[in-house]
C-alpha cells in the first residue's frame, strides 16, 4: 500500500486516516419529536449521537413520539438534521 500521510502537531508524529463512514446509522432513543429531535436514556447516550452524525442515513427506533416543540430543548441530545427516518 501507499504510504500514510504524516504530520506533527506540538512536537509529536502522527499518521493520518480517513474516517470510516456507514452507510446507515441504527440508533435507539427514548423519546424523539416529529422532526427527529431524539433523547437517550442511560448507556444509549454513550455511542449512538456519534454513530447518528457518522452514518450517511440515520434511522432511529424510539419509544415515544412527540409532537414538535413539546420537548425541552436543553434535554435534547441529537438534533433532528441528523436524523432521516423515525
Amino acid at each position: 500500500s501507499k504510504p500514510r500521510e504524516r504530520r506533527t502537531f506540538n512536537g509529536r508524529d502522527y499518521i493520518l486516516e480517513e474516517s470510516i463512514t456507514g452507510d446507515f446509522a441504527l440508533v435507539k432513543a427514548w423519546k424523539a419529536d416529529t422532526r427527529g429531535n431524539l433523547i437517550f436514556k442511560r448507556t444509549a447516550l454513550n455511542f449512538n449521537a456519534d454513530m447518528a452524525k457518522a452514518g450517511k442515513i440515520c434511522v432511529a427506533e424510539v419509544e415515544e413520539i412527540v409532537e414538535a416543540g413539546e420537548l425541552d430543548p436543553d434535554e435534547i441530545h441529537l438534533s433532528g438534521v441528523y436524523v432521516d427516518r423515525l
